[in-house]
C-alpha cells in the first residue's frame, strides 16, 4: 500500500483555498478529486490548485482511490454527508463544527464506530506552535495549578465582509458554533475534561443587514443566538468566564490573546486559537509582573490541513488521529451544553469522558508529523 492517501474533497467555497493551499506541504496526502454544487467553482479550485479530477458528488464517492473525503460543505450539510461517505466505506474529515446539535454529532459518533472509520474534524489549529507551547508550559508547571481563565471573542458579526452569511445566524451559526470551537478546543487541549458549565445565550438582533458586496441591503432573519456568555469548571478545579458574540463593535483590550490562563504562579497569554502561531506570553509571579515572550517549542509554519495530514498519516501508521471525532463530538457536547444550560437554568455536565490528544512531537521537522 502506498504511503501516499488520496483525498477527494466536497465544497471549494472560500475556506477550500486554505486547505488546497496548505496540502502540498504534506507529502502523504494527494488531492484527487474535488466536487462542488457549482462545477465551474470546482472546475477554478482544480485549475489552480492541480487537481486532477472534477467530479459530482456520487462519482467522488464512488472512485475507488479517495480514501478520505474533506467535506467542506456548510454546517445543516456536514452529517448527511458524512453519513453518505462512511456508507460508502471511506473516511471522512469534516470542517467545523461536526453537526448542527448533539445528536448529530452523537449518530456520527455512532455510524462511524459501527463501520469502523476514521472521522476527522477541525479545528486543527491547536496543532499550530501557539497552543502546543502554551499547552507545554501548562504541563510543565510554568504558572503553577491553573485557577482560573478567561476567553473571549466579541466581533460584530460576518455579514460586514462575508459573501452570503445567511448560515452564520441559523442553527449550527452563531458565534458558538462558528468560533467556539477553536475556543473550546484550545481550552481542552490546555486545561484537559469539563467537570459542568452553565451558560447564557440570547438573540440580540432578530434582523441583520447584509454589507458585504454581493448581497449587500439584504435583509436576513436571525434564528439562532448571536451572544453567548457562560462559566466552566474544568476537572482539574480550574474555573472561568467564556464569551462567544457577534453583537459587538471592539474586540477585548488583550485582542491578541484571547484566552488567558491564571495559576498560583503565574499568568499565560495565549495566542488567537483561530490561528496556528501566534505570541504566547508568560507573567511569572515575583519579578517584574509584566508578560515576557516565550519561544515557541515546536515547528511553526503550519495551517489548515495539518489535521487532515495528521489523519492520513495516522491511518497509515494505525496510531489515533489528533483532530479525533471523539474531541470533535465533546466541543459540540459542550457548545449544546450552553443553550441546554440556557434554556433549563441548570449546570450541565458533558456526556461523554473526555482525553487530550497527544501533543505535537517538538523534534520533528516542519510536514513530518510522525
Amino acid at each position: 500500500m502506498s504511503d501516499v492517501v488520496n483525498v477527494g474533497v466536497i465544497g471549494t467555497g472560500a475556506i477550500s483555498g486554505a486547505y488546497l493551499g496548505m496540502a502540498k506541504n504534506f507529502p502523504g496526502v494527494r488531492m484527487l478529486a474535488c466536487s462542488d454544487l457549482d462545477p465551474m467553482r470546482a472546475k477554478a479550485a482544480a485549475e489552480k490548485f492541480g487537481i486532477p479530477k472534477v467530479l459530482d458528488v456520487d462519482s467522488l464517492l464512488a472512485d475507488p482511490e479517495i480514501e478520505i473525503v474533506l467535506n467542506l460543505t456548510i454546517p445543516a450539510a456536514h452529517l448527511p454527508l458524512a453519513i453518505r461517505t462512511i456508507e460508502a466505506g471511506k473516511h471522512t474529515y469534516l470542517e467545523k463544527p461536526l453537526g448542527i446539535d448533539r445528536e448529530e454529532g452523537r449518530k456520527l459518533l455512532d455510524v462511524a464506530r459501527s463501520r469502523n472509520l476514521r472521522v476527522g474534524c477541525a479545528p486543527d489549529t491547536f496543532m499550530g506552535a501557539g497552543i502546543q507551547t502554551a499547552r507545554k508550559l501548562i504541563d510543565d508547571g510554568a504558572i503553577g495549578k491553573p485557577v482560573a481563565f478567561t476567553a473571549f471573542m466579541l466581533s460584530r458579526g460576518h455579514e460586514h465582509w462575508h459573501p452570503s452569511p445567511e448560515f452564520y445566524y441559523a442553527p449550527g451559526g452563531g458565534p458558538m458554533f462558528d468560533m467556539g470551537p477553536y475556543y473550546l478546543t484550545a481550552l481542552l487541549q490546555l486545561l484537559g475534561p469539563v467537570k459542568r458549565l452553565s451558560g447564557f445565550a440570547s438573540i440580540t438582533r432578530t434582523e441583520r443587514t447584509i454589507l458585504s458586496q454581493q448581497k449587500h441591503g439584504q435583509v436576513m432573519k436571525v434564528t439562532t443566538p448571536d451572544h453567548f456568555s457562560g462559566s466552566i469548571e474544568f476537572q482539574n478545579g480550574c474555573v472561568g468566564s467564556i464569551i462567544q458574540s457577534f453583537a459587538t463593535r471592539a474586540a477585548p483590550p488583550m485582542g491578541k490573546h484571547p484566552i488567558i490562563i491564571y495559576g498560583t504562579e503565574g499568568t499565560l497569554a495565549v495566542p488567537d486559537p483561530n490561528g496556528f502561531d501566534g505570541t504566547v506570553s508568560l507573567c511569572k509571579f515575583g519579578e517584574k509582573d509584566e508578560y515576557v515572550e516565550v519561544p515557541h517549542a515546536f515547528v511553526t509554519g503550519y495551517g489548515r490541513s495539518v489535521g487532515l495530514a495528521d489523519m492520513a498519516r495516522a491511518i497509515r501508521t494505525n496510531r489515533p488521529h489528533r483532530c479525533s471525532l471523539e474531541q470533535a463530538f465533546c466541543v459540540l457536547d459542550l457548545m449544546q451544553g450552553f443553550l441546554d444550560s440556557n434554556h433549563s437554568g441548570n449546570a450541565y455536565s458533558p456526556i461523554l469522558p473526555y482525553q487530550r490528544t497527544a501533543a505535537m512531537n517538538p523534534n520533528l521537522p516542519f510536514g513530518q508529523l510522525d
